[in-house]
């Protein structure tokens, strides 16, 4: 694989209630990009994501899973969360180390418990925030109604992008009011036919035309003196009021997809790769001594490990950001947390249960790796002169209290082994 610098790196994390379909929107994206030849199917278990036993027997996501994909030159690095408040840590913890979220709605249901939930996070982290209204086929769906709740919820910064000209089982096209173009699709989904926009719907487009435009003229100054002079910005002056927007949380686009038909899934992945911002465009993380860190392949290599999956056969598989510098196979790094050392004798870029060995990664850039000795989650491994300790994550009280204890005296130690290997894998357990 390509060795991708922070300026060609984009993190995103999947949001939103359970059934609002991100595993399905995570075939889309891969199949988009080239790196599935066919979308898999939650009915058929064949899925990137959602590859454990437990989660294809239920048919929902119980773990976050990272994948990636490779898009005209930029990577992009991309969180699937489980929707569930269960599973509230995982959506939390990639929060944490993704740069933008994409909040996905149910086309039935709206704004959910869970949406606000997610967006709430986002808020506290200052994270940007795309909304995603997914399954427009629904025949409870109801767009412009959404649309409204997110207005009246989140206020003037939604701001449209896209609005279907039918929903229920007829939908099958869009307007799309940054290209001023109508997209429709086959059947099958895939690429639209991109014509015109009619001349019945020409009147409500141009005016969320003119909002939008508006909307991006206000995140930047030149932007806006063009506004006052011509109300109209070009496509890519667009496309840079809107990336500033997003970066500032003072626009919410919202765009339409229908991933189960794979429609409006291109036009998307076009959006994450043009617009969206890059890790190094991104304010600053801090240090726990708050000392602010930059993505700088040229600072000191420093790694912090977010993520702990155990798999058969291979065992304890530990995800990690690379927050400065570059890490590469077979570097010798000090636990900050810990005092030991530890060794990266492989390094791996994942998608679901796939893995890629590669040879480094660059600083913004997610990967994962085995075999580690006493790296436990949310440590931070350091390379030499570098004395970085991150402690992103603060995840909320428990909602729930048991006391448990093992049937035998004798089995209490394992008892606490198996309890402490839990929460190796969820930090969200406490065990006392």
């Amino acid at each position: 694989m390509k060795v991708y610098n922070s300026h060609d790196i984009k993190n995103i994390a999947l949001l939103g209630n359970d059934r609002s379909g991100k595993t399905t929107l995570t075939e889309c994206l891969l199949y988009h990009a080239g790196a599935l030849p066919r979308r898999g199917r939650i009915t058929q278990k064949n899925t990137v994501s959602d590859y454990f036993p437990v989660e294809q027997e239920y048919g929902y996501s119980v773990f976050a899973t990272a994948f990636h994909v490779e898009w005209k030159g930029k990577k992009l690095n991309l969180i699937d969360c489980p929707g569930s408040d269960d599973f509230v840590g995982a959506a939390m913890t990639a929060l944490n180390v993704t740069d933008t979220a994409l909040l996905l709605l149910n086309g039935a249901f709206g704004v959910e418990v869970g949406t606000q939930n997610h967006f709430r996070y986002t808020e506290k982290l200052g994270k940007p925030v795309i909304f995603l209204v997914n399954q427009l086929d629904h025949e409870n769906c109801d767009y412009e109604l959404i649309l409204d709740d997110l207005r009246n919820v989140y206020g003037p910064k939604v701001v449209p992008v896209q609005y279907p000209l039918a929903t229920g089982p007829a939908f099958n096209s869009l307007i799309d009011v940054i290209l001023m173009k109508k997209l429709t699709w086959k059947e099958e989904g895939g690429e639209p036919l991109v014509e015109d926009i009619p001349a019945e719907e020409l009147e409500k487009a141009q005016a969320m035309h003119k909002a939008l435009v508006e909307a991006a003229a206000e995140n930047d100054e030149s932007l806006m003196e063009k506004f006052f002079e011509t109300e109209q910005l070009t496509e890519d002056e667009m496309r840079e009021g809107i990336r500033k927007g997003l970066v500032t949380r003072s626009i919410f686009p919202v765009f339409c997809v229908c991933a189960g038909k794979d429609m409006g899934v291109g036009r998307l992945m076009e959006f994450l790769g043009n617009v969206v911002p890059f890790v190094d465009e991104m304010p600053k993380v801090h240090n726990t001594r708050g000392e602010e860190v930059s993505p700088d392949e040229k600072g000191p290599t420093s790694v912090y490990f977010f993520k702990t999956g155990v798999e058969p056969h291979i065992g304890e598989v530990q995800y990690f950001k690379v927050m400065s510098g570059v890490v590469h196979e077979g570097d010798d790094l000090t636990n900050a947390d810990r005092g030991s050392k530890e060794r990266m004798a492989q390094l791996f870029v994942c998608s679901g249960a796939n893995r890629e060995k590669v040879e480094q990664l660059s600083a913004g850039d997610i990967g994962c790796t085995v075999k580690l000795k006493d790296v436990r989650t949310g440590n931070t491994l350091n390379g030499k002169q570098c004395e970085h300790r991150f402690n992103f994550i603060k995840y909320p009280n428990s909602k729930f209290t048991r006391a448990i204890r093992a049937v035998n005296e004798a089995d209490t130690e394992k008892m606490m082994a198996a309890l402490t290997r839990l929460r190796q894998e969820d930090p969200t357990w406490v065990v006392e």
